[in-house]
């Protein structure tokens, strides 16, 4: 069995700040969502990660709930594993676009990474929506991840 990792409060206060406070994943603001946000671990410790700093990801409650410990999903179609978006190693806007509200996936691992995490989950979504419509979905600091302007 895995231990549950000790993280100081100054270290999550790191991650969280490199973030912007923002779900390193569905890129939802911390004060945007009604649960918050935890500090996730891009790659668990069971599959050998680490408690630095480098593989430690903000996320919201669906996000780091969803995930769990898992590393990635298949794609049926082609019987291949494929890993989840690295928060650390990939640029958000090459794997997901915002479009209607909901977060579409671009490339295989923008998809296994939506599947898992449940981005367009119906109260994702409705989350999101509301706060498109109440003009805070993006944050501006999601704006500069997702490639837009502004």
């Amino acid at each position: 069995m895995v231990e549950r990792p000790y993280l100081s409060k100054d270290l999550r206060r790191q991650v969280a700040y490199r973030a912007e406070y923002l779900c390193e994943y569905c890129l939802i603001h911390e004060q945007d969502t009604a649960f918050g946000c935890a500090i996730d671990h891009i790659i668990s410790l069971k599959h050998g990660g680490t408690n630095e700093f480098e593989n430690l990801a903000y996320a919201c409650v669906f996000c780091n709930r969803f995930k769990g410990s898992d590393i990635g999903s298949i794609i049926w179609k082609t019987q291949t594993f494929v890993r989840f978006y690295h928060p650390r190693r990939d640029r958000w806007s090459d794997h997901f676009q915002l479009q209607d509200g909901m977060l579409q996936p671009l490339t295989e691992i923008g998809q296994v990474t939506a599947k898992i995490l449940g981005f367009n989950h119906h109260e994702q979504l409705l989350e999101r929506q509301f706060l498109i419509a109440q003009q805070k979905y993006p944050h501006p600091a999601a704006i500069k991840l997702m490639g837009k302007k502004g």
